[in-house]
C-alpha cells in the first residue's frame, strides 16, 4: 500500500486530490455481513427469471448503441412514482452516486458549493471535491437532528448553490419533516439554489412518513433522488434516477456521457419495475427485521435512534471500536461510520438479524 501512495504521489494528480482517501467499506469475508446497506434478501426466482428474458433479448442487440433517452425505462419510473409525474420528469443513471454526481457537474464546479448536513452519506464531500465543487459542511443538532429554522438559517448564511438533504439520513436513518425541505428551498431562492433530496431509502419509511415528491410542483430547482439498489434488491445493476422538472433533465444531458446507461441496466430495471409487487414485499420483512433490532437493543441497554430506513445507527457503548471488532470474532459486520461511541448494522432477514441480535446480547451480558 505505502509503494502504490508514493506511485500515486508521483503522477501529477490534482493537488485538491492528494491525500484523499477512496469511498469504501471494508470487504471481509464474513458469514453475516451487515455493513453496506444492502437488501441482504435474494431477488425472488419469477423476477429473476423476468431479469434473464429482458437481458436475454436485449444481448441480441448488443451491436447497437441502446436507447439514448431510455424512454421506456422512464415510462415505467414515472408510473411506479406516482404523482402526476411522467416520464419527461424522470431521469436515470448507473447508481444514485451517478445522478448526484451529474448534478453536481451540471450545477456546482468550480467557484460554485455544496452544502449538506453532517453526519451525513460520506460520498458527499467526495463528489463535491470530484466536480471541484466546494463543500460546505452544515451542522445538525447534538442528537443528530435538524429542524427547518437551523437549516434555513445555514442556507441563507453560507449561500450554496447545490444543498443535498438526505431523508432517511445515512447514517443515521432518520427521515426529514416536509417543512425542512420547503424551507431550505425557500431560503435558497435569492440564490437561486439547486435542493436535492436523496431518497435512496425512502421505501422503507414508517407508514406516513412524507416523501419530497409531494413538494416538486411549482419548485423547478428541486430534485428527488431514488435508487433500484435498496428496496428493489439490485444493488448490483446499478440504476438510481431522479424526479424533477423536465428541463433539470435537460440540464443533465448537457454533461451526461453519451449512451451512459447500458441496454443490459435498462432491460434489468425494466423487468424489476414490472415486478415491482414481488421485490417491495420483502421490504415489510425487512422493516419489522428493523423494529427488532430497534427493541432489542433499547432492551440491552444501548441508544439506538428510530430508524426510516433498513439500518439502524446506535450509540450507547464506551468503545464503539471494541463492539465492533467483538463482532466480526463472531462473524458479524457491522459499519464503523467513524461517530465515537455509535455503529450502524444493516436490517437482514431474520436469521442475520438473529445472529447479530445474539452477538450483540453476549457482548454486552461479558461486560
Amino acid at each position: 500500500m505505502t509503494q502504490n501512495l508514493d506511485r500515486l504521489n508521483a503522477l501529477p494528480l490534482r493537488d485538491d486530490l492528494r491525500g484523499k482517501a477512496p469511498y469504501g467499506a471494508p470487504q471481509l469475508d464474513v458469514a453475516v455481513a451487515l455493513n453496506t446497506n444492502e437488501n441482504t434478501h435474494p431477488v425472488p426466482a419469477d423476477v429473476h427469471t423476468a431479469i434473464v428474458q429482458e437481458v436475454t433479448a436485449a444481448a441480441r442487440t448488443l451491436n447497437r448503441y441502446p436507447d439514448r433517452e431510455f424512454t421506456a425505462l422512464r415510462e415505467e419510473l414515472a408510473g411506479y412514482l406516482g404523482h402526476g409525474l411522467e416520464a419527461e420528469n424522470l431521469w436515470a443513471a448507473n447508481g444514485s452516486n451517478e445522478i448526484l454526481q451529474q448534478v453536481l457537474q451540471a450545477f456546482g464546479g468550480p467557484g460554485r458549493s455544496l452544502l449538506t448536513f453532517v453526519p451525513t452519506y460520506s460520498m458527499y464531500p467526495l463528489l463535491a471535491a470530484g466536480t471541484h465543487t466546494g463543500f460546505v459542511a452544515g451542522e445538525r443538532s447534538a442528537d443528530f437532528g435538524l429542524t427547518a429554522e437551523s437549516a434555513a438559517e445555514q442556507v441563507r448564511r453560507h449561500r450554496p448553490d447545490v444543498v443535498f438533504l438526505c431523508s432517511p439520513n445515512n447514517p443515521t436513518g432518520t427521515a426529514l419533516d416536509e417543512d425542512v425541505v420547503t424551507a431550505v428551498y425557500e431560503a435558497g431562492e435569492p440564490h437561486r439554489t439547486v435542493v436535492v433530496v436523496d431518497e435512496a431509502y425512502a421505501e422503507f419509511s414508517h407508514r406516513g412518513t412524507g416523501t419530497a415528491l409531494s413538494l416538486l410542483a411549482g419548485r423547478p430547482r428541486l430534485i428527488v433522488s431514488r435508487t433500484m439498489s435498496k428496496a428493489f434488491a439490485l444493488a448490483g445493476a446499478r440504476l438510481g434516477y431522479f424526479a424533477a422538472a423536465p428541463e433539470v433533465a435537460d440540464a443533465i444531458r448537457l454533461v451526461r456521457l453519451p449512451y451512459h446507461l447500458s441496454a443490459v441496466t435498462q432491460a434489468t430495471a425494466l423487468a424489476a419495475l414490472r415486478h415491482s409487487a414481488a421485490l417491495l414485499a420483502n421490504v415489510e420483512d425487512i422493516k419489522r427485521q428493523r423494529d427488532r433490532i430497534v427493541e432489542e437493543l433499547r432492551r440491552l441497554g444501548l441508544a439506538p435512534a428510530a430508524s426510516d430506513s433498513n439500518f439502524v445507527f446506535f450509540g450507547g457503548m464506551p468503545d464503539s471500536r471494541a463492539m465492533w471488532q467483538a463482532l466480526l470474532e463472531d462473524g458479524v459486520l457491522v459499519r464503523d461510520v467513524g461517530i465515537p461511541g455509535h455503529l450502524r448494522v444493516t436490517a437482514g432477514t431474520e436469521e442475520e438479524t438473529t445472529a447479530f441480535l445474539t452477538s450483540m446480547e453476549r457482548i454486552v451480558s461479558a461486560g
